[in-house]
C-alpha cells in the first residue's frame, strides 16, 4: 500500500490532503495538533483528547483524494509555521494502523549570516574582565595536569575536537587557590605560556576558556588576562522528557553543550499530561502505563506520539546521568507536577478525584480531569511518598513540584474540596492550591528537601507554598518580581527571551511556538534578569534559564537547532554582570561559533 498525505497553512486552517492506491473503507486519520482541533470539512471528528484527534474519512478510492481542512477550536489559536500541521499522523483502518508520510519537520538551518567581527575574545560567556596585551601564543594543544583540565579534556574528546592536553603543548602553571569564590578564576596568556589560577570549578571554567579560544580563534591566541567570575550561582536548561522522550545519550550530549557554555544547572522535567518517566517503585503502575503513548494505551498519541512512542529512565539511567554531570560541575532538579498537568496520572490510578466531581473543568491545553484533589486522602497517599523517592534519587536536595496552568474551574464542582476549603477559610482555587503546596513543601522540608516550583506556587491567601521554595518566573519577568518581594528566591526564565521552543522568526517555513514571542537571537539577551525598577529583589534574583518544551519534538535531534545558537545569549546573561553584550555582538559571536557548532555535531539554526 502507498499513501500520501500533503497538509498545508491557509489562513486559520489546515488543508489536508490523504490519498492510497488501495482502496480503504471508513479510514480514521489520528493526527495531534497544538491544540484541540475542528472540522471544517471532509470528515466526523469521533474523539479528541487536548490535541490529539481522530476524524472518519470518507471511503478512499485509488485515484482520489480526501480532502479535509481544520482549524483549531480554540478561536485565539492561529497556525504560524510548520510546527502546527498534524504531527504523528496515521490511519486507522478496520484492526491495522498504517503510518502516513509526514510534511518536513523540525527546524530547516539556515547558513550562518555575515556579521561585522567583534572586537574581543570570541567566547560565550564573555568574561567579566579581558585586558588585552600584544602577541598571541601558540596553542593548538596545553601541557596541563589537573584534575580540572583532564575533565575538559574528557569532554572535548567527547565532541570529537582535536586532544585538548600533550606534553609538548603551551606550558600551563595552574594553582588552586581555595579562598577564591567559587567558580572564578584568572587567566594569563604571555607569548611564553599561561598561568591559571581560580577555585576548583574555576580551574574547570579557565580550561573551557581555553579549549573555546582554541575553536574560535584558532591555534593563535591572543595575549593578554582574562579575569572571570559569574553573575549568578544559577545558570540553567530546561528539557521537557514528558512530552518527548529524549534518548539519554541525548541528555548527555545537552549536558556537554551546557559545559562548553560554563551552564550549570540541569532541569529535567519528568513528568506532565502525556507521561511519567521515573520508574519508581512507590508508584510502579505509574510509569509502566505511562511511558508509552499512543494507539491502545492510557494516553493517546498527544503532540506527534504517532501508533507508539516513548519510555522510561531507570534508576541506572539517572545515575548515568547524574555522573556525567557532576563530572561537569552540572546539578541535576528533578521535577514532576502537581497538582495539574496530571491527566496521565489519573488514567492510572483512581481515588485521586472527587467521584462527585462532575469534571468540568478543561486545562489550557485542553485535557480534561487533569487536577489531582487535595481533598482525596489517596492524593496524599501518592503524592508524599512518591515527592520522597523522587528528590531521593538526585543529590541536589531540591525538588521542583510544578505548580503551574492550573484550569480556571479547578475543585469548582467538587463537595469535597469545598468542604476542605470551608474548612480551613479558602475562597478560591489559588487559595487552595496555595494550602496544598504549603502542606506538601513542609513535608520535603522535614526531610531535608527544598521545594521549588514555578511562578504560580506563590499565589494564595496564605503566601503560597512557602517553605524557602525557589520559584521560577516564566510568563514574564512581573510574577518574579512579586514573588521576590514576598521572600522568595527567584530564578527568571521569561518565555519572550528565555522560551527557546519558541520560533526563531515568523516565517511560515521556520518551526516552533509562538505564544510567548518569536525568538531571535538577540532577544536571548535583549532583557534585565533584575528589571529596571525592581533593583530591591535583585539578592533574591539566583539566577537565570532557558527552557525546551517538548510538544513539537518528534525527533531528539530537533531540539538542536531549536537551542542553537541561541543557548547562547542565556549562558552568557547567567554569567554576565555588567550588560557588556549588545544584540550585534551576540549575533557576531554566534557567527564564530557556528563552525564550532558544525565540528561537534551540533545543528545550528545560524540564520537571522
Amino acid at each position: 500500500m502507498t499513501l500520501t498525505f500533503h497538509a498545508e497553512i491557509q489562513g486559520r486552517n489546515i488543508h489536508c490532503t490523504l490519498a492510497s492506491d488501495t482502496p480503504l473503507s471508513a479510514p480514521t486519520f489520528c493526527f495531534s495538533l497544538m491544540a484541540a482541533a475542528r472540522v471544517v470539512t471532509g470528515g466526523t471528528l469521533t474523539r479528541s483528547v487536548a490535541g490529539y484527534s481522530e476524524v472518519l474519512l470518507p471511503d478512499l478510492h485509488p485515484g482520489e483524494a480526501a480532502h479535509l481542512i481544520l482549524t483549531h477550536a480554540n478561536p485565539n489559536f492561529r497556525p504560524v509555521n510548520r510546527a502546527w500541521l498534524p504531527l504523528g499522523g496515521y490511519l486507522r483502518v478496520g484492526g491495522e494502523t498504517f503510518i502516513l508520510p509526514t510534511t518536513a519537520q523540525g527546524v530547516i538551518p539556515g547558513p550562518a549570516k555575515p556579521t561585522s567581527d567583534l572586537k574581543g575574545l570570541r567566547l560565550i560567556p564573555q568574561p567579566t574582565h579581558w585586558t588585552p596585551t600584544t602577541g598571541t601564543l601558540n596553542a593548538p594543544n596545553f601541557a596541563a595536569r589537573h584534575p580540572a583540565f583532564d575533565a575538559a579534556a574528557r569532554l572535548a574528546q567527547r565532541l570529537n575536537l582535536p586532544p585538548l592536553q600533550h606534553p609538548r603543548g603551551a606550558p600551563v602553571t595552574i594553582t588552586v587557590d581555595p579562598a577564591m569564590p567559587a567558580e572564578t578564576y584568572t587567566l594569563t596568556l604571555s607569548a611564553t605560556g599561561i598561568t591559571v589560577t581560580g577555585s576548583e570549578t574555576g580551574l574547570f571554567y579557565a580550561a573551557i576558556t581555553l579549549l573555546t579560544l582554541r575553536e574560535t580563534h584558532g591555534p593563535d591566541l591572543p595575549c593578554g588576562t582574562i579575569t572571570d567570575a559569574p553573575r549568578f550561582g544559577w545558570r540553567g536548561q530546561m528539557l521537557d522528557c514528558a512530552r518527548h522522550f529524549f534518548e539519554v545519550a541525548t541528555i548527555l550530549r545537552l549536558l556537554d553543550l551546557m559545559a562548553l557554555l560554563k551552564m550549570n544547572r540541569f532541569h529535567w522535567h519528568l513528568a506532565d499530561d502525556e507521561a511519567f518517566r521515573l520508574q519508581v517503585t512507590c508508584a510502579a503502575d505509574l510509569w509502566q502505563q505511562t511511558q508509552y503513548r499512543g494507539e491502545g494505551q492510557p494516553v493517546p498519541g498527544v503532540f506527534g506520539g504517532g501508533i507508539r512512542s516513548g519510555g522510561s529512565y531507570s534508576r541506572a539511567d539517572v545515575q548515568t546521568v547524574l555522573a556525567h554531570a557532576t563530572a561537569l560541575n552540572i546539578q541535576v532538579l528533578p521535577e514532576i507536577e502537581i497538582p495539574a498537568h496530571a491527566y496521565a496520572i489519573n488514567r492510572v490510578l483512581k481515588g485521586l478525584r472527587d467521584a462527585t466531581d462532575n469534571g468540568a473543568e478543561i486545562s489550557i491545553q485542553g485535557y480534561p480531569e487533569n487536577i489531582l484533589n487535595p481533598a482525596m486522602q489517596a492524593t496524599w497517599d501518592l503524592v508524599e511518598p512518591l515527592t520522597l523517592e523522587v528528590a531521593s534519587w538526585f543529590p541536589i536536595g531540591m525538588l521542583h513540584l510544578g505548580c503551574d496552568e492550573l484550569p480556571p474551574d479547578a475543585w469548582q464542582s467538587s463537595p469535597a474540596a469545598r468542604r476542605l476549603m470551608g474548612e480551613h477559610g479558602l475562597q478560591t482555587r489559588d487559595d487552595l492550591q496555595g494550602w496544598m503546596m504549603a502542606k506538601l513543601a513542609a513535608h520535603l522540608v522535614t526531610h531535608g528537601i527544598r521545594p521549588a516550583a514555578w511562578e504560580e506556587a506563590a499565589k494564595g491567601s496564605n503566601g503560597g507554598i512557602g517553605n524557602d521554595a525557589l520559584l521560577f518566573s516564566w510568563t514574564g519577568q512581573g510574577p518574579g518580581v512579586e514573588a521576590a518581594r514576598q521572600g522568595y528566591d527567584v530564578v527568571m526564565c521569561p518565555a519572550q527571551h528565555a522560551y527557546l521552543d519558541m520560533a526563531h522568526t515568523a516565517d511560515p517555513d521556520d518551526w516552533g511556538a509562538a505564544w510567548a514571542a518569536f525568538t531571535a537571537l538577540e532577544d536571548t539577551i535583549n532583557w534585565q534578569p533584575v528589571p529596571n525598577g525592581a533593583e530591591d529583589i535583585a539578592s533574591r534574583v539566583i539566577g537565570v534559564q532557558s527552557t525546551y518544551w517538548g510538544e513539537f519534538t518528534t525527533h531528539d535531534r530537533q531540539l538542536e537547532p531549536m537551542l542553537a545558537p541561541r543557548i547562547l545569549g542565556i549562558a552568557h546573561k547567567g554569567w554576565d554582570s555588567t550588560n557588556m553584550l549588545s544584540g550585534p555582538g551576540l549575533r557576531s559571536l554566534a557567527y564564530h561559533y557556528a563552525p564550532l557548532f558544525i565540528r561537534i555535531g551540533w545543528q545550528n539554526h545560524s540564520g537571522a
